[in-house]
């Protein structure tokens, strides 16, 4: 029996460097890009809603295909997407142009040897849609999800598992990390707490933010000081079943991923740089900022 040592099993399961190449067909870099890790048979077509008369014309169109509809809620604290297949793009697209408004961006995924058939595309947005749920790092607009499995023989859904990890990655390479969770770190080390004023909040910080664990307890008060947007913010985290109150406390339900380090959990206006610490009452700030400046000396 061949033994796998434990530097061979990492770098089994940890992630592989990649090529990812961009083509922007309008030479615009916010307008149509088309994007491909050059040794997959994936391509991810990303269009601007401002750009859906232009991208309505592209060849890629005209393949079968999973597709995103990407977009913000006003009212909710988390983005949207919708996620679908479709073998006619245009009319889809025209339709969902109508009756959807929360868009602007649509990113729809195609095989570059033109192998998708049917039966492959109903069972990736069946699986997208499990996993974006799963996730949950945005909020669904497909309504009720299938628990039901779309049915593939064996051999073509480890296929198909294989072109799902190249189209999360493609998606989350253009800006929409729909499948990535908010948090990959679990190490002790890495977690930042602010025990005070009637909170205990565990979060840490991530590529892309800073992630308020599930389980953290927060003060429902607002200080005077305490502006609009900490308000409005938790707010729409209330409505979005995200914060639950209990016996006086607001309680976080899941992890939620703020844009920087949140001073939301204490109901006031405060620099979460310097309120959150470690185990040794370092400050974020301290660990992140501090030790990571350049010595020019």
């Amino acid at each position: 029996m061949l033994e796998v040592g434990s530097n061979q099993r990492d770098r089994m399961t940890s992630p592989t460097a990649k090529t990812i190449q961009i083509y922007l067909p309008t030479g615009e870099p916010r307008g149509i890009r088309i994007a491909e890790i050059t040794t997959r048979i994936v391509q991810a077509v990303l269009i601007p809603r401002s750009d859906l008369a232009q991208g309505k014309s592209r060849q890629e169109l005209t393949l079968p295909r999973v597709y995103f509809l990407f977009g913000e809620d006003e009212e909710g604290a988390k983005p949207i997407v919708y996620v679908g297949q479709t073998e006619d793009a245009r009319k889809r697209f025209d339709s969902h142009n109508k009756t959807k408004t929360f868009w602007k961006t649509a990113v729809f995924c195609v095989s570059k040897t033109q192998n998708f058939t049917q039966a492959h595309i109903r069972y990736l947005e069946w699986h997208c849609m499990q996993k974006a749920k799963e996730v949950n790092r945005f909020s669904l607009d497909n309504g009720q999800v299938p628990e039901t499995s779309i049915y593939v023989p064996e051999p073509m859904e480890a296929e198909l598992l294989d072109v799902f990890e190249t189209i999360s990655t493609l998606v989350s390479t253009l800006g929409y990390p729909v499948f990535e969770p908010v948090s990959k770190t679990a190490g002790p080390t890495s977690r930042f707490f602010i025990r005070s004023r009637g909170c205990d909040a565990t979060g840490e910080l991530v590529e892309d933010g800073f992630v308020v664990r599930q389980g953290s307890r927060s003060r429902t008060e607002f200080t005077a000081s305490a502006p609009d947007s900490v308000h409005s913010q938790r707010q729409k985290m209330i409505e979005s079943g995200i914060l639950e109150e209990r016996h006086g406390n607001y309680f976080y339900l899941q992890d939620y991923l703020f844009p920087s380090p949140s001073s939301v959990v204490l109901g006031a206006s405060a620099n979460g740089w310097t309120e959150w610490k470690d185990l040794s009452g370092a400050t974020l700030s301290e660990i992140h900022r501090e030790t990571n400046e350049i010595d020019d000396t």
